[in-house]
This record gives C-alpha cells, structure tokens and sequence, in this order.
C-alpha cells in the first residue's frame, strides 16, 4: 500500500471511528453529519466522499458483508458443495465472534434497533447480499442470469443467514455474553443447514481437482 492509499485508509477509519462513537452516545437519527466531520476533523464533504450515505457511517462493513457468501461459495474446496461451503464458513465465524455476522456488542446491536433507517440499510444489505450469491451460484452452476434456480437457493440460503444474524443481535440486546451467543448459534445454525441438506447437498459441488 503506497503513503496516499494509506492516508486515504486512515481517514476513512477516522471518520468511521468517530461517526460510531457519536452515533452510540447520542443515537443514530440525532447525530448529522456535519457532526461527524466535526469530530473527525474533516470537511462534511469529505464525509460524504468516503461515506455518501450516512447509514453506511455505522454499518462500516458494507463491502465484506454483502461479499461474503458470494465469496465463501467461490471460493469452496474442490468435491465441496455451496451449502457445505456456507456451513463451514459460518461455524468458522462463530468461533471468531465475527461483527460481520452480528457480534457488535450491546450498544451497537441497540443503535441499530433503535433506528428505522439502520434497520432499512440493514434489509438492502441482506438482499444485495443475495443477489451476489445468486450471480455466483449461477456462473458456477452455468446458468444464465435470469435463471430462477440460483435465485432460489441464493434466497434459501441468505434466508437462514439472515435469521441468524437477527438472533445473534437479540441475543445481544438480551444480555448474553459472546461465548454463550456463539452456543446458541451454532446450534442453531446446525439444525438450519441440516434442514437444507437434503436438497442442496450435491447443488453447486466443485469438481475434483484435475491430478498433476
């Protein structure tokens, strides 16, 4: 990374830091962002640069979530289905407490609860999310764009991971701690893949590797 692109970064964390700390003390809605370039030190229009819509100021990890399944699928081991994918990748997160599945802690899972324009940034989130797992499900399946099936299981499957997501913030704002979240859920998501095994186990399997 070259000194601009790590300037560029710095600020953008900057603003991201402080738009969270404002937003937490004070509540999303109340907080503008002329606010926020005050904290950070920056023009308002530099805000709006790095960040143009303010619901993307809180929800900082807009790019990796909406990526994630879409990428965990492409990315799969070879004899290895989409669903197996999905799970693996999940049970993985859960181990690490990842925020991109929901672990954020009690004040951040509240300003977003709190706030009907999160919780509508939030849905586009999920449903963008789904429109990237479909796109790849159907390269990797040789299906065409408008075909159904991909779009289907791409809705099965960023269904459950929705739903989890919903559990692990109410499970936050419930009181529990992390390690029992981290429980819960995977127990949870274990009976959600199981569900969709038997339709979707052999949907969307790498091939072997070719030997040599």
């Amino acid at each position: 990374m070259g000194l601009r692109e790590m300037k560029k970064q710095q600020t953008r964390q900057n603003i991201s830091h402080q738009a969270t700390r404002l937003f937490m003390r004070h509540g999303f809605d109340q907080v503008t962002i002329a606010d926020v370039a005050a904290a950070a030190q920056v023009a308002k229009m530099t805000v709006t640069n790095y960040f143009p819509r303010k619901e993307d100021l809180a929800l900082d990890l807009h790019e990796v979530f909406v990526a994630l399944l879409a990428r965990t699928v492409a990315e799969r081991e070879p004899g290895e289905s989409a669903l197996a994918a999905l799970r693996r990748g999940f049970l993985q997160a859960v181990a690490k407490h990842d925020a991109v599945i929901g672990f954020s802690g009690p004040g951040f899972a509240r300003m977003i609860v709190e706030s009907p324009a999160l919780v509508a940034r939030l849905r586009e989130f999920h449903e963008e999310r789904e429109d990237a797992l479909a796109a790849v499900l159907a390269t990797e399946t040789g299906k065409g764009p408008d075909d159904v099936l991909p779009r289907i299981v791409a809705a099965q499957l960023g269904g459950v991971h929705r739903v989890l997501f919903q559990e692990t913030l109410r499970r936050t704002l419930n009181g529990e701690t992390h390690d029992e979240i981290a429980t819960a859920l995977a127990e949870s998501a274990r009976t959600a893949f199981d569900l969709l095994e038997p339709s979707l186990s052999g949907y969307a399997v790498r091939p072997p590797s070719s030997p040599g």
